[in-house]
């Protein structure tokens, strides 16, 4: 049974399987050994684990580490834990870290997909003379006429192409997601029939290295200027309060922002904006939300020549673009702006965009490319 395409029969292909201690790699690994390959599974510590055990909800700590060990054993396969460690801390959460203090939302999850997993990982399975790295993402890799395609996942409840849109052309050849065709429930099926360990073991859920979800606590951690006070201001500058730390906010918010002394009758406040230098927090009425285009910067094309061109021109294209992972693609007009980046105009207003979260870009089902998106002061 050929599940991912190669050239040769499995039994002369070797695969890296990533397998996080969740069912998704679990079950992806199980399928590869059923179909024959030579598959070795590889886990990554990512950060201090021995706080996390017991933890739910995590991955690639102490728990993980040994249910991914458990289930190598059950389907027979080699399994190696990396320590990552160094390299987790330095490009994702340092990073994450450092986006709070800029007055940016980021998304951990690309940044360890583009880094920690899909470029250093990577290159260890290529040390390991495997053919392919497999994981267990929930998104279609596609033959198209010019190489591979990115394309959203069967199930679009479950789809994982937007914190994949930094995949390159070149990572794509290598990697091969066999659960893209499938929903959850076949999933879970799956590992049933195997026996795995882990069949009934709850979805990952929230920032792996936040316990709780307290991620402002995290920061504070980290960086303590996070959490120096400011002033809260309305978009004529006007002081309405005081704040403990932009770190607390994001752009869209509206928790934590009333205002002592306001009439109850008075609309309800949002961020609008983040000042980190300032440590000021803008606040305003939905309506000052409304964003009718964005710029983004470090965009990754994976067109190939589709669009005419490795990157839309002047003129520009439509198609539809992803702002947050949790809603719909919207209609917008995308053109390249030299130095890596484009200009997204949206077909109607988008609110609540934060900078530092990502904008993801489709025809049809297929993902086009995607970049980060820019605070105002810097289009």
């Amino acid at each position: 049974m050929d599940l991912l395409g190669l050239e040769k029969p499995p039994k002369d292909c070797r695969v890296v399987v990533a397998m996080s201690g969740g069912v998704d790699s679990s079950v992806t690994a199980a399928l590869l050994a059923e179909a024959g390959y030579d598959v070795v599974g590889v886990t990554l510590q990512l950060y201090d684990h021995g706080a996390a055990v017991g933890r739910k909800g995590a991955c690639c700590a102490g728990q993980d580490i040994h249910d991914a060990r458990n289930v190598a054993d059950r389907i027979g396969i080699p399994h190696y834990v990396l320590d990552y460690e160094s390299r987790f801390r330095e490009s994702v959460i340092d990073d994450f870290a450092d986006a709070y203090l800029r007055g940016e939302t980021p998304i951990p999850c690309v940044t360890c997909n583009q880094t920690v997993k899909f470029r250093d990982l990577l290159a260890t399975a290529r040390d390991l003379a495997a053919d392919a790295l497999a994981t267990g993402h929930y998104v279609r890799r596609e033959a198209g006429a010019a190489g591979p395609e990115l394309h959203r996942a069967r199930d679009l409840g479950r789809d994982q192409s937007y914190f994949l849109f930094a995949t390159t052309t070149a990572q794509l050849d290598y990697l091969r997601f066999p659960l893209g065709g499938m929903t959850k429930d076949e999933v879970r099926d799956l590992a049933r029939r195997f026996d795995l360990p882990v069949a009934a073991k709850p979805d990952s859920q929230d920032i792996c290295f936040v316990p709780q979800g307290s991620y402002a606590r995290v920061i504070e951690r980290l960086r303590p200027e996070a959490a120096e006070p400011g002033e809260i201001v309305d978009l004529a500058g006007a002081v309405l309060g005081r704040h403990n730390g932009i770190v607390n906010f994001t752009v869209g918010q509206r928790r934590g922002t009333d205002i002592g002394g306001r009439a109850p009758d008075s609309d309800p406040l949002y961020v609008v904006r983040l000042e980190p230098e300032e440590r000021r927090v803008v606040v305003g009425p939905r309506a000052a939300l409304a964003v009718h285009r964005i710029a983004l910067g470090e965009v990754n094309w994976l067109c190939d020549g589709s669009l005419g061109e490795e990157s839309p021109g002047d003129e520009g294209i439509e198609l539809t673009v992803k702002i947050r992972s949790t809603t719909e693609p919207v209609p917008a007009t995308v053109r390249g702006i030299g130095d890596g980046g484009a200009e997204v105009a949206f077909a109607a207003p988008e609110y609540g965009i934060s900078p530092g979260q990502a904008c993801v870009l489709y025809v049809g089902e297929r993902v086009m490319g995607g970049g980060w998106i820019l605070r105002e002061d810097t289009r």
